[in-house]
């Protein structure tokens, strides 16, 4: 137990400094709707509050011939993974979680990050819980619970796209490089010819699950089954409280530090910016692998860092609400309203397309398919009375057609809403 203590406690300090770029004391604490846990934790996905006390322990694996491809963290130390065998009727099927964990924008950020277990492999955690969609138990991930299941560690902070290196500080940005890696090493331990196949991410992991479904699907014979799924990586190119674009200036260091422009889709990057095509919302209409979309329609992340942050929100007037959606006023409702709306004018194409799956649902949240809480449990979130994993299954199985769209704030009574102390 003290050792899964502070395990977490170097994952709530690395995403203090290394994602949030705000006081630590500012986000201490949240309530979920049920317990109370750390709100870094919980937006990690699996916090050692709401792991259940059975949960899979699955141990590092660091590839070994990625130092010779080039492919490192930040600090040139060797990528990993953690992998967890298939058995039964699984014993062919893949699912490849990408790991989450913000981004460094600039020279400051990176060199902080490659000292975190988000940019060097030496501080990586030594096992990790597989809980939510990585969990080996039916009745707690009904679908894929018997598959190879491999969570891939993040440490470049370009959500796995960029190549490049700045050799005064030594720092290593090759994204694209760990993910060829990754790929290349499942493949040599079973990967090669899967009867199916589902690249996921949460978060800058699900950004990364949208740049890579294509390239994922081309690694395969057209005999395998292959499809992605992001889960909060629909961030939103949108105008902030101040009337500014916080997270489009975010995104356009990130992408000119890291060199991300060469491994960016040339159906967008032919007509727009390299920063536009760094946005989901350029890209999901082109890619052709299918693809499913979940989403908080007021994705709390977007919330405190893109739409609300410090640097557009200098005078708080924003905090009561950010800390406690129950505490905006009625202006502030509507401009995530706004928000919300602009979410969905983004998936309008996508949408339009059978192959493809959604659900949007109306919480205050980031992540769901890693928690178990909000994955698959008798109180997680639902739409039209169908849960998340279920969801997600109907669309990968082709059971169903999904495309759920819940209605605006405050109809939603199923939400794990995250409030802030």
């Amino acid at each position: 137990m003290e050792k899964l203590k502070q395990l977490w406690g170097v994952i709530v300090i690395g995403f203090v400094l290394s994602i949030w770029g705000v006081k630590g004391h500012e986000f201490d604490e949240f309530f979920s709707n049920k317990s109370k846990v750390t709100f870094l934790e919980s937006i990690y996905g699996a916090s050692a509050a709401s792991v259940p006390p059975n949960a899979l322990m699955v141990g590092l694996t660091l590839v070994q011939g990625a130092a010779a491809k080039g492919a490192v963290c930040l600090d040139g130390t060797l990528p990993g993974y953690h992998l967890h065998p298939g058995s039964g009727e699984g014993a062919n099927s893949w699912l490849i979680e990408l790991e989450g964990g913000g981004w460094c924008n600039n020279m400051k950020t990176c060199v902080y990050r490659k000292g975190t277990h988000r940019g060097s492999s030496t501080l990586f955690e030594k096992e990790i819980p597989f809980t939510g969609i990585l969990s080996n138990k039916a009745e707690e991930n009904p679908d894929f619970f018997n598959w190879n299941r491999v969570k891939i560690r993040y440490c470049d902070g370009a959500s796995f796209a960029g190549d490049s290196e700045d050799k005064a500080t030594g720092l290593q940005f090759r994204g694209q490089r760990i993910w060829l890696a990754g790929i290349q090493e499942l493949m040599s331990k079973g990967m090669h010819n899967p009867d199916q196949a589902l690249l996921s991410g949460c978060s800058a992991g699900g950004l990364a699950s949208i740049l890579h479904c294509d390239e994922f699907q081309s690694f395969f014979p057209e005999s395998t089954k292959v499809k992605c799924l992001s889960d909060a990586g629909l961030f939103i190119d949108a105008v902030d409280v101040s009337g500014g674009h916080t997270l489009r200036d975010f995104f356009g260091g990130v992408v000119s530090l890291h060199g991300v422009k060469k491994n960016l889709p040339s159906t967008c990057t032919d007509h727009l910016d390299p920063t536009s095509c760094f946005f989901p919302q350029n890209l999901i209409a082109n890619i052709e692998t299918p693809m499913f979309i979940l989403n908080a329609a007021y994705d709390s992340w977007q919330i405190h860092e893109s739409l609300a942050s410090p640097a557009a929100d200098p005078q708080g007037t924003w905090h009561d609400c950010k800390s406690n959606h129950e505490r905006c006023s009625t202006s502030q409702i509507q401009f995530l309203q706004d928000f919300r709306n602009d979410m969905l004018n983004a998936v309008k194409g996508f949408a339009t397309s059978r192959q493809n799956g959604l659900f949007l649902n109306s919480c205050f949240a980031h992540c769901q398919s890693e928690r178990q809480d909000t994955w698959f449990a008798d109180d997680s979130p639902v739409i039209d009375n169908k849960a998340i994993a279920i969801a997600v299954g109907d669309w990968y199985f082709d059971r169903s057609n999904i495309k759920a769209i819940d209605c605006p704030y405050p109809c939603d009574k199923t939400c794990h809403n995250l409030v802030f102390k």
